[in-house]
């Protein structure tokens, strides 16, 4: 059994749309005191947060995930109900006293601009949480969370000698330079956007090559784009995977991530590894929310062969 600890946050999703144009609405000479109420057409409560994402789409597709990452007990328990029907290992779920669960609250314009306020709460606490308490765990990732619980887990990892993925993703800016170096180094593979590749470069004064040559793998994701694999000095390139609608966004580099955490875990070459990221990315972007996405193996199989011409299963 290949049990991945996956580490990062646990949120509540809260989801608008602003039927108009923020533009409209602000006055350019008055942003020193601004005031304004935006009236929103439509919401939606989703689950989120990155660990939760990546182990949803993980267990779809039949890994072994297990959640790291804290809840706040005051509003924590459909949460953990929701793992649990979603039979995902919770062995590293830590409830807060005290605390509220993480929250994103994102209102979208119609020229998809968006304005979003997120709330950390027992996020912040995730430093509470100690890698070697949860038993049979062969490979990690540390996803956005907490700073001092992504420094922590970082350790944790390499000195019980467990390979993980660093995904930095939106909470590189908390940490510096000395920090980001330290956790490239102790990671097994690192997996960036090509926007957060280029800041992690700006703020460790390293090139994209010199992260590449710290780490045995360096996943680069360019959005519609495709994606690159640098190993062993070569490129892989990665192509994208034409998704029957698109729809949203959210969650498209968490489902990624959960593809390349199983072909990792299952020794497959990098070529078929980055290929099933892509195609579930795909897969994704097809739903709302970034756990409402449907997927069999029978069904991945066969979108697999008809995006590559190949088994996906062998």
């Amino acid at each position: 059994m290949y049990r991945t600890l996956v580490c990062g946050s646990l949120a509540y999703d809260i989801i608008t749309v602003f039927p108009d144009r923020f533009a409209r609405h602000l006055l350019p000479n008055q942003m020193h005191r601004l005031s304004v109420s935006f009236n929103v057409s439509s919401l939606r409560r989703e689950w989120g947060g990155c660990a939760g994402n990546i182990a949803y789409t993980l267990k779809k597709i039949g890994g072994e995930p297990v959640v790291m990452a804290t809840l706040g007990a005051e509003d924590g328990k459909p949460y953990e109900l929701r793992l649990a029907n979603q039979k995902i290992a919770c062995d590293g779920v830590k409830s807060i006293i005290g605390a509220y669960t993480a929250q994103a609250t994102i209102m979208t314009d119609l020229d998809d601009n968006q304005i979003t306020a997120f709330y950390p709460g027992a996020m912040n606490e995730s430093h509470r949480l100690n890698v070697a308490d949860v038993s049979n765990i062969a490979l990690g990732i540390v996803s956005p969370d907490g700073k001092e619980g992504m420094l922590q887990h970082a350790r944790q990892f390499h000195e019980k000698d467990i390979p993980f993925v660093l995904d930095p993703g939106q909470a590189m800016p908390l940490f510096s330079k000395e920090e980001l170096l330290e956790m490239i180094e102790l990671a097994d593979v690192a997996a960036l956007n090509d926007y957060e590749l280029g800041l992690m470069s700006e703020r460790t004064g390293l090139t994209v090559a010199e992260i590449a040559n710290r780490v045995r793998a360096l996943v680069i994701t360019y959005g519609g784009s495709g994606s690159k694999i640098l190993y062993k000095g070569k490129e892989i390139d990665i192509p994208v995977v034409k998704a029957k609608a698109e729809v949203d966004p959210t969650g498209c580099g968490d489902a990624y991530r959960a593809g390349l955490l199983y072909g990792i875990a299952r020794g497959w070459d990098w070529r078929k590894t980055g290929r099933l990221a892509a195609l579930l990315g795909s897969i994704k972007i097809a739903s709302n929310g970034p756990q409402n996405h449907l997927l069999t193996r029978d069904a991945l199989a066969r979108d697999y062969r008809e995006a590559f011409d190949e088994n996906l299963w062998d």
